[in-house]
């Protein structure tokens, strides 16, 4: 992209090595990569930036879930991007895509559904007077006018 700076990506704190197999939910902050094999979900601490990467040997059975997801291996779950997923050649998910922003290159494989969030919180408009509060506003109004208590 020209002209646009890369954001600074979490810096990697938690590795999972190849040969590692954990089993059970993993909560993390910052940066996670992963080259063994996770049984249980893998969710990063909302509300900050988070990022999980996937490498081609790396394996979840579970749903993950961070603010940034790059995969280059198997999820077996949903994946879950608060802002942006990346799916890389040798990417296998077997669950639904949940992403703000996608890039997803040939090779790259989804047996589920793409599901466009997008990461900015929408305006809530103001709310408009009900219609039965706006005739019950004018009935007062008349009842006023004719002095009608």
């Amino acid at each position: 992209m020209l002209g646009k700076k890369q954001a600074k990506k979490p810096e990697i704190g938690t590795l999972i090595g190849a040969g590692t197999t954990l089993t059970g939910d993993i909560a993390f902050s910052g940066g996670m990569h992963v080259d063994g094999e996770v049984c249980g979900n893998v969710v990063g601490q909302a509300g900050t930036e988070t990022l999980i990467r996937l490498s081609g040997k790396g394996r979840v059975e579970g749903s993950v879930e961070a603010s940034e997801v790059i995969v280059n291996g198997t999820v077996a779950g949903d994946v879950i991007a608060r802002d942006r997923v990346e799916l890389g050649p040798t990417a296998r998910v077997t669950g639904n895509v949940i992403y703000g922003r996608v890039q997803m290159a040939v090779g790259a494989e989804v047996n589920g559904k793409l599901i466009h969030r997008p990461t900015a919180t929408p305006v809530i408009p103001p709310e408009e007077p009900r219609a039965g509060a706006a005739k019950a506003a004018a009935d007062d109004a008349a009842d006023d006018a004719m002095g009608i208590s």
